[in-house]
């Protein structure tokens, strides 16, 4: 190709061409976004409008070299008509002007307006990324990302003009294969940005149709952060420029032509790439053998193939078991739920499914956030607590019931009026969709949650739902029951009042439990003024509970158990009551005294012990007595037969048995001629003397 004016004039017009494309396709999502409240195609008219820099700077650029041209044209005009004109004025540096101006453009004006562009990219992406940022601020009002109205239109626009985008920077890319037309290079890298971007766009829009709004948000952000990414690039080739040597000949390529931007819009130089990348590895030319150009020939049918068995694929979904499943056509709800089986449908777009894992237990906060604790401290020693945590009003007088209802009634104070308190509280509903009731669940409110948001618009209908029963129990309950709780459990009341306020909205929740971790009065500085009466209570109750435990412990000693002494004690107060009436030998006193005998004596205890041990005494001087009774009817015969004799006899054995432990032993009182003594000097025998115990018995 012949590179002259007329090339350039092309150039430029193609340029032009690409200024105006890249003017309308700003102005109209910048429109479109604003009237159709599109809060994507606002944020990506940003990104198409921070680069029509790019296309003016090559206009005027290729406009100049036109000019360049010509005045060369006419300097070889001159030559030729005049012969050797190497002394005219003409041929001074002064006289051309134009390719002064060109290379003034080259060297200064490219430059300029590549940090134009990326001062451009970076104002406006921090600018989005801000107002994201500011979007979850309450206390800033910068409006909400919307997806805005007619999504199906934008999708159809938004896919249309990316395929323009695409075609636009296809045909610029072309040209700019030509030397003469290399920088347009540049404009191409920009239009495929375009296409690009509303290619995201129309990809987030896809998923809004499937309820995920959070795509397309996440689509804008990421506008910002391409619009980041280009100006890094732009900003490191302007770096690499100022140190890159050049020939004399070669055309500046300005830092606006983004070299990342460039592979996207000439696709075939990457599968060139790709073929040379494949070829060096297996060291061959492979990509010229018949397999590699089979594979190519085919690649079409396998991708219908490979497109058919994802049809069919989405035909087919399992319902694991803990699951429930409904059938979407076009977005809205039909037939039957499926749980744990699988479930046939039509190939996707035409209908979708909806898996939710209904087993999974959910844990939804009532009121603030639980506070955490790192150690255990006692309550007032462990500072003070968010003051913005949610407390409830408690009753502080004691509560009654009203006959003519079953609602508690709160009795007032002396002076007519109620007293209230506060009480701060963490509780915590846990909760999960019953079997077979997904519809009711689904129909009970939607599932759409705002940006930054924790809760859906389901789940904070169920808080509310559930805090208002809590604040209503704790209302009715007065200070003392809720912290020393009586009967039946504050939290088996709380979870049946949840049940019935989710059962009556319809809901299809089932509650699983509710906790309590937290229960206490608020603050940190009436802690010991709150705890000193609970503290002299405990106190009193510990020495009651001292007393009634050695009670227990001495009765359990002396009669085997408590239960056994309060029965003993009711018996003998009916024995003394009967024998106070006079009564005491009547069979009915005996019998309860025999029952009496049997109740103590039928455990092992002191008392049945010394029972025990006074029978054995009583048997012991009754068998003693009757011994001594019948060795004294046992002598009445012989002292009968001679009462002198045996008076004698017992006589001599009672001296027989004591002077033997005398060591001086005296006789008195009897007749001299009645006395004989026989004396022996011995030594007493040392251990048992068999003789001296026989003669005993004798005697």
């Amino acid at each position: 190709m012949r590179i002259d004016h007329f090339a350039y004039q092309r150039a430029v017009r193609v340029a032009g061409g690409g200024l105006l494309a890249q003017l309308a396709l700003g102005i109209a999502l910048l429109i479109g976004g604003t009237f159709s409240q599109s809060t994507a195609a606002t944020i990506a008219s940003l990104y198409v409008l921070a680069c029509l820099p790019i296309w003016l700077g090559l206009v005027i650029v290729f406009h100049q070299h036109r000019l360049e041209r010509l005045e060369a044209l006419e300097r070889d005009e001159l030559a030729a008509s005049r012969g050797d004109v190497s002394s005219s004025i003409f041929e001074a540096d002064g006289a051309r002007v134009a390719a002064r101006r060109l290379k003034f453009m080259h060297t200064w004006l490219m430059p300029a307006l590549s940090l134009l562009v990326a001062t451009l990219l970076v104002s406006l992406g921090w600018w989005v990324v801000t107002w994201f940022r500011d979007m979850g601020d309450p206390t800033k009002d910068v409006g909400e990302f919307r997806v805005g109205a007619w999504p199906g239109w934008q999708l159809a626009l938004s896919i249309a003009l990316a395929l323009a985008a695409f075609i636009i920077s296809r045909f610029v890319a072309g040209m700019s294969k030509l030397e003469a037309w290399a920088n347009l290079r540049g404009g191409a890298g920009a239009m495929v940005g375009n296409a690009l971007v509303l290619l995201a766009i129309g990809i987030g829009l896809v998923f809004d149709f499937f309820q995920k709004p959070n795509v397309l948000e996440a689509v804008a952000y990421g506008i910002a952060i391409f619009m980041f990414a280009v100006a890094a690039e732009i900003l490191l080739t302007f770096v690499l420029n100022l140190y890159r040597p050049r020939r004399a000949s070669e055309t500046p390529r300005p830092a606006f032509d983004s070299r990342v931007l460039s592979l996207f819009a000439a696709p075939d130089s990457i599968v060139r790439s790709i073929n040379e990348a494949v070829n060096y590895q297996f060291g061959f030319d492979i990509t010229s053998s018949w397999g590699y150009q089979l594979l190519l020939r085919s690649v079409g049918k396998l991708a219908l193939f490979g497109l058919a068995v994802l049809v069919t694929l989405s035909m087919i979904i399992v319902v694991q078991p803990g699951q429930q499943a409904i059938k979407l056509r076009f977005g809205k709800p039909v037939g039957e739920v499926y749980q744990a089986e699988p479930m046939f449908k039509l190939p996707w777009p035409i209908e979708t499914a909806r898996i939710y894992d209904v087993g999974r237990v959910r844990a939804l906060v009532l009121g603030s956030i639980p506070a955490k604790a790192k150690e255990f401290a006692p309550w007032g020693a462990e500072g003070q607590l968010d003051p913005n945590r949610t407390l409830y009003v408690v009753s502080t007088g004691a509560r009654s019931s009203d006959p003519k209802t079953t609602a508690p009634v709160v009795e007032a104070s002396e002076g007519g009026t109620n007293d209230f308190a506060l009480i701060d509280a963490d509780v915590i509903l846990q909760y999960r969709v019953r079997d077979g009731e997904l519809p009711k669940w689904l129909g009970f409110c939607n599932d759409a949650r705002l940006r930054r948001g924790t809760l859906d618009m389901r789940e904070k209908a169920l808080r509310n739902l559930a805090l208002r029963e809590v604040t209503q129990e704790f209302a009715l309950q007065p200070i003392d029951d809720l912290l020393s709780p009586r009967g039946k459990s504050l939290l088996s009341t709380l979870h049946d009042r949840i049940q019935v306020a989710f059962d009556a909205m319809q809901t299809g929740v089932d509650v699983v439990s509710v906790t309590i971790p937290r229960l206490r009065p608020p603050g940190g500085i009436e802690a010991q003024t709150f705890i000193e009466p609970s503290i002299a209570a405990q106190n009193a109750r510990k020495l009651v509970e001292s007393a009634r435990a050695q009670a227990d412990l001495a009765m359990a000693e002396i009669i085997g158990s408590p239960a056994r002494a309060r029965q003993t004690v009711e018996a003998v107060r009916r024995l003394r009551d009967i024998e106070t009436g006079g009564r005491g030998d009547t069979p009915e006193a005996t019998e309860l005294r025999l029952s009496i005998q049997d109740i103590i004596t039928s455990a092992p205890s002191a008392a049945a012990a010394r029972i025990d041990s006074a029978r054995a005494e009583r048997w012991q001087k009754l068998s003693n007595a009757r011994s001594k009774s019948a060795e004294v009817l046992g002598q009445a015969a012989s002292y009968a037969v001679d009462p002198e004799l045996y008076r004698q006899r017992k006589l001599m054995q009672t001296l027989a048995n004591s002077l033997p432990t005398v060591r001086v032993k005296y006789i008195l009182g009897l007749p001299p001629e009645r006395i004989r003594v026989n004396m022996e000097m011995r030594e007493p025998d040392a251990g048992l003397n068999i003789y001296d115990n026989l003669k005993k018995e004798e005697n």
